[in-house]
């Protein structure tokens, strides 16, 4: 087992076992037979721990979609569907981590800003926080490039002042099925599945061609040929 990987499964199961982050890093460090040095020469602190495994939740459903030849021909709509089916399944695998993860972050998040218990409901809290921040990152490249995509076969209409916002609308449903799966306690999730398909469908219906926008082009044709 390689370090990096011997370092996150024995976090994983300390958070797990303990309800918190280790103490100190010297300690951590000692019972993996490392020297606190070394530690450092991975991760900067605890919190760049999860902040790596969030990242790798991420890249694992990614990846598992992307090399899957039936997603290439699937459209924009449909691959971000694909997308968060196969996260969420591949976040069930480690649902224990992951409910104690995004809590723990939603309650820093509390405790920062007056408002934020307010916002919790929604999973907003956690739209900043440093640990996702290169979750968000990485999302925000993938939902750039499925949106221009989706701009060249017309399901995404681009608007003037709206359309660089997308990418962040799209995270924010992110966090929405997170928040969603992490609450749900139906049967096997099967809710977080509806929740995925009327999100998804419902984003796509409003960042694509409306009947909105077919007027407003009438409206300049006949602007520009009166």
């Amino acid at each position: 087992m390689e370090t990096l990987e011997k370092i996150r499964k024995s976090y994983t199961e300390y958070v797990l076992e303990n309800g918190k982050q280790p103490t100190s890093v010297f300690q951590f460090a000692k019972k993996l037979k490392l020297a606190e040095a070394e530690f450092y020469t991975y991760y900067a602190s605890f919190d760049a721990i999860e902040a790596d495994i969030w990242l790798a939740f991420f890249q694992d459903a990614k990846a598992t979609v992307e090399a899957d030849q039936t997603y290439q021909g699937y459209s924009v709509r449909e691959k971000l569907l694909a997308f968060y089916y196969t996260w969420i399944e591949l976040l069930k695998a480690q649902r224990s981590f992951v409910v104690y993860s995004y809590s723990h972050l939603q309650e820093a998040s509390a405790t920062a800003s007056p408002v934020a218990k307010a916002r919790m409901r929604a999973g907003q809290t956690t739209a900043n926080s440093r640990v996702l921040m290169p979750f968000k990152e990485a999302f925000f490249d993938y939902a750039r490039d499925l949106l221009a995509e989706g701009r060249e076969s017309r399901e995404v209409e681009p608007r003037p002042f709206v359309t660089d916002r997308y990418p962040n609308a799209l995270w924010m449903q992110t966090l929405f099925v997170l928040n969603f799966w992490v609450r749900d306690v139906s049967k096997n999730f099967e809710k977080t599945d509806s929740a995925i398909e009327k999100a998804v469908n419902t984003s796509f219906d409003l960042i694509g061609r409306s009947p909105i926008d077919t007027l407003i082009d009438f409206a300049k044709f006949i602007y520009q040929n009166k």
